[in-house]
């Protein structure tokens, strides 16, 4: 039993599986918002989580396959899983098939076009783990992956696509890219040395922080556009204008010559960001509308 339990948290912190938190909000908003017009089940709530734990898990022990020589150089990186030898690769491998058979059965009990779509949903998720290696929009990249969410989740509830759940999935694009660029200034000097693509390389540390900036201001008015489209009412934009504080509030406390707080930016910051957007939509679909 010890020994079940050590692989599982083994595992677990090969993909950081406490992140999860920070996708999943942004599907189960686009499912609540999809409960307007169509039953959201109890059943379709769970295979919907089933599906992102998948998703992401898969597309997390990908990562750390694909970068295992990367992380291995980097100081930063170099006590991840892999890299010790505490997950063999072989065993990372059976980790990422599991997973992407645990997307594709909780889409095929979803519906029939979320079961269709679901190798699309892997390709996209796994793409992004190349991308650093020959574009320095890799961040982007990353968005798309979780990006993907909130419309696999609408589709999940109506079985039929959404310009609405689109529009905010571009909304999750901006938002995550924005974080991931601040984190990558962490490794400014290592992709430098490595020749690894990021925006901070490429632009300097000043203007990847403006670029984060502008990247968040984007989710913001995304989101804001979004609250008019679906016709939404107040204590939707209530909880809008609360993340775009802490956006703000998440950008004040990086400096380029002061990178020291970007974990209590990236996980803490986040995290909450995702929930506050969660919790006051649902409370704005299910109580006031």
């Amino acid at each position: 039993m010890k020994s079940v339990i050590s692989a599982i948290l083994r595992f677990g912190r090969m993909i950081k599986f406490s992140h999860t938190i920070f996708a999943m909000p942004f599907a189960l908003t686009s499912a609540v918002l999809a409960s307007r017009y169509f039953h959201l089940s109890i059943e379709k709530i769970f295979w919907i989580i089933v599906a992102m734990v998948g998703a992401r898990s898969a597309a997390m022990g990908f990562n750390r396959i694909v970068d295992a020589r990367i992380d291995s150089r980097n100081p930063r990186t170099a006590n991840r899983e892999i890299p010790i030898g505490a997950v063999s690769k072989a065993q990372a491998i059976l980790f990422v098939l599991a997973s992407s058979l645990l997307l594709v059965g909780a889409s095929y009990c979803l519906n029939d076009l979320c079961f269709r779509l679901s190798p699309l949903a892997l390709a996209v998720i796994f793409f992004y783990s190349y991308t650093k290696r020959f574009t320095s929009f890799a961040h982007m990249f990353l968005g798309a992956a979780l990006g993907v969410a909130p419309l696999g989740a609408w589709i999940a509830v109506t079985g039929a696509w959404s310009w609405q759940a689109f529009l905010l999935g571009c909304g999750v694009v901006f938002w995550v890219a924005g974080f991931d660029v601040i984190y990558a200034c962490q490794d400014y000097e290592f992709d430098k040395k490595e020749n690894l693509f990021s925006i901070p390389k490429t632009f300097g540390l000043v203007n990847a922080l403006r670029i984060s900036r502008l990247l968040h201001a984007m989710a913001f008015f995304v989101l804001i556009i979004l609250g008019f489209w679906l016709a939404l009412s107040w204590l939707y934009f209530t909880g809008v204008v609360i993340v775009g504080i802490i956006l703000v509030y998440e950008q004040a406390i990086i400096r380029e010559h002061n990178l020291s707080k970007i974990n209590m930016a990236f996980f803490n910051m986040n995290g909450i960001i995702s929930m506050i957007y969660f919790l006051f939509t649902a409370a704005d679909v299910w109580l006031l509308l």
